[in-house]
């Protein structure tokens, strides 16, 4: 990876699909679909959204695990033709089921070598636990052409010391692929979800793209809050209002994430006082 390469910008583009439980076919299709959309418009880094090919609203554990696939069932199969024939980098979702049948909630980033790196979602939300099975090891963050990046999966981006975490590990770019259940917000604010995602970018001075899903599954609405948000907390590109499905582009300075001074006597991480944080980790 050269300096220029860092250096240079990188687009990077989250695809906020509809999905439905019960139709891994069409819900892999239509997230391709973004994905050739996004690659047309210049992306080189795509989110897709957590849980892409199975869908969420799960019934029964008995339907999870039908629904699962092994790690490079069709799902990574798919995505890693699609990084090859576009030249990218892309982060999604999907139902894990190991050789021994235990079930995992898990992302993927993908580059045209193929798999790059593989994490279990460690903080399950509400009736995941019914189905999955937590994971139990911190992000990895990868080296690739473009930059450092890393993944995430939605509850995990509301745990300030596991987005920390990555950060000190050295992420340029966190990608993180969700499914925010609704309700929608009004009155003009933004979905806390999103301003959680601005927090942990802004306390680490990394970019983070934030890709949720739209639609109603099975009565279930969903926040529809994509975004992709820079070193300084702001949105670089945000869903429009009203759920519908988009793509979203931001051209992205990875290299910015690597300087975490804030002024000319502070600095992000420098600055901590982990001997005095030690109730944090009681």
């Amino acid at each position: 990876m050269t300096a220029s390469a860092v250096g240079a910008g990188t687009t990077v583009a989250v695809c906020q699909v509809a999905l439905a439980v019960g139709r891994p076919e069409e819900n892999l299709a239509r997230g391709l679909a973004a994905l050739d959309r996004a690659a047309a418009r210049g992306a080189r880094v795509v989110v897709l959204p957590e849980l892409l090919r199975s869908g969420y609203v799960f019934e029964s554990a008995e339907e999870a695990r039908a629904l699962a696939e092994p790690l490079d069932g069709p799902t990574t199969a798919a995505l890693t033709a699609a990084a090859r024939r576009h030249g990218l980098v892309v982060a999604a979702g999907l139902a894990e089921r190991a050789d021994d049948g235990t079930l995992r909630n898990s992302a993927v980033l993908v580059d045209p070598t193929g798999v790059r790196t593989v994490y279990r979602k460690v903080h399950l939300w509400d009736r995941e636990s019914e189905f999955f099975v937590p994971g139990d090891q911190p992000p990895q963050v990868v080296e690739t052409d473009l930059g450092r990046l890393a993944l995430v999966i939605c509850y995990d981006l509301e745990f300030p010391e596991w987005v920390r975490l990555v950060g000190l590990a050295g992420a340029d770019l966190v990608c993180a692929p969700t499914n925010w259940p609704g309700p929608r917000r009004g009155g003009g604010e933004r979905p806390i979800e999103v301003v959680q995602v601005q927090a942990g970018a802004a306390a680490n001075r990394m970019f983070v793209a934030a890709c949720d899903r739209t639609g109603t599954e099975r009565g279930v609405e969903w926040v529809a809050g994509s975004a992709i948000v820079g070193p300084d907390g702001y949105p670089l590109a945000e869903a429009e209002a009203g759920g519908a499905e988009q793509v979203l582009l931001a051209d992205c300075r990875l290299a910015e994430a690597r300087d975490k001074r804030v002024s000319a006597r502070n600095h992000v991480h420098a600055d901590r006082r982990p001997a005095l944080y030690g109730p944090l980790t009681g």
